[in-house]
């Protein structure tokens, strides 16, 4: 029994990055967060929602502790801060011109998630109906983002997540960094980047000398993206001081980089949190948007 397809059934997929999810805190800096939200939105016509979050608080938090009395952290609490966090979303959507998402609407449109303030074990499992996932650069010190927020879209959402840095970019994926170092993880923020990758003007994939695992080289994966109109080229640096999170960025500022793709925490994030390692780096100290996947 043969089966045929009917001439031009064979459609190419629509790979845009349709859908794009934005947490936000009262407490943080978030317009270089939204600012990079909405240079990835204006070039897919994206819907941008917004969603509260929160850390996981304790039941109780101590206010006076010379006389220990206890405030907790009540449903009024949280309404408060949860409008809080939606008013400094929509403020700035309003402020860009950006339209509220309407039924019919296939332009860039932003809209907001109505439950309240969630956790961030929340927010790991919606960012699964969502192309990418915004965050900022985790340093909860300084009122950006937490590195837990950070780390549950890594690992919980299944899909790609795009660190903003503290400033926010110009421009974005005019010149793409892949670097690559033959892993599963970097392997899945390729694919997830191929929307990008396919609007760049130039794409670099990025080596190191003796670092990475076993698997295809930098060659190989330059004539894969080949097969999808991707024009990329390969550059192989040392790295003799085995600081591959230092080299990587800087070989992409010395290329004008302005988005970095990379596999997140190829090592066990344990080991990068005692011994260091390019995620943890990375994530600490990139001045440009970082697309990610683990």
């Amino acid at each position: 029994m043969t089966v045929g397809l009917a001439e031009g059934s064979f459609e190419r997929k629509n790979t845009d990055m349709k859908s794009i999810l934005v947490p936000i805190e009262d407490h943080g800096v978030v317009e270089p967060i939204l600012e990079t939200a909405l240079l990835l939105g204006r070039a897919f016509d994206s819907y941008i929602e917004g969603l509260a979050i929160t850390p996981d608080y304790p039941v109780v938090l101590p206010v006076d502790i010379a006389i220990g009395v206890p405030s907790p952290i009540t449903p009024e609490n949280r309404m408060e801060m949860s409008r809080a966090c939606r008013e400094r979303f929509e403020a700035f959507m309003v402020t860009k011109q950006v339209q509220r998402a309407a039924a019919g609407l296939a332009t860039l449109s932003y809209g907001w998630r109505q439950d309240g303030l969630m956790e961030d074990a929340f927010l790991g499992a919606y960012g699964r109906v969502f192309d990418v996932t915004v965050v900022g650069r985790p340093d909860g010190g300084n009122g950006q983002t937490r590195l837990s927020t950070v780390e549950a879209s890594l690992f919980e959402t299944g899909r790609p997540v795009l660190i903003a840095p503290p400033t926010f970019p110009q421009t974005l994926g005019e010149t793409v960094v892949i670097a690559w170092n033959r892993s599963t993880e970097t392997a899945r923020a390729v694919l997830g980047s191929i929307p990008l990758l396919e609007k760049a003007r130039r794409v670099v994939v990025l080596e190191l000398e003796d670092w990475g695992v076993p698997g295809p080289s930098g060659v190989e994966l330059v004539r894969s993206l080949g097969r999808r109109g991707i024009q990329a080229e390969t550059l192989t640096v040392p790295d003799p001081n085995n600081r591959p999170g230092e080299v990587i960025l800087s070989e992409a500022g010395a290329l004008g980089c302005d988005l970095l793709v990379k596999g997140a925490y190829t090592q066990s994030r344990l080991r990068q949190m005692f011994f260091g390692g390019a995620t943890s780096h990375i994530l600490s100290n990139t001045a440009i948007p970082v697309l990610m996947a683990h």
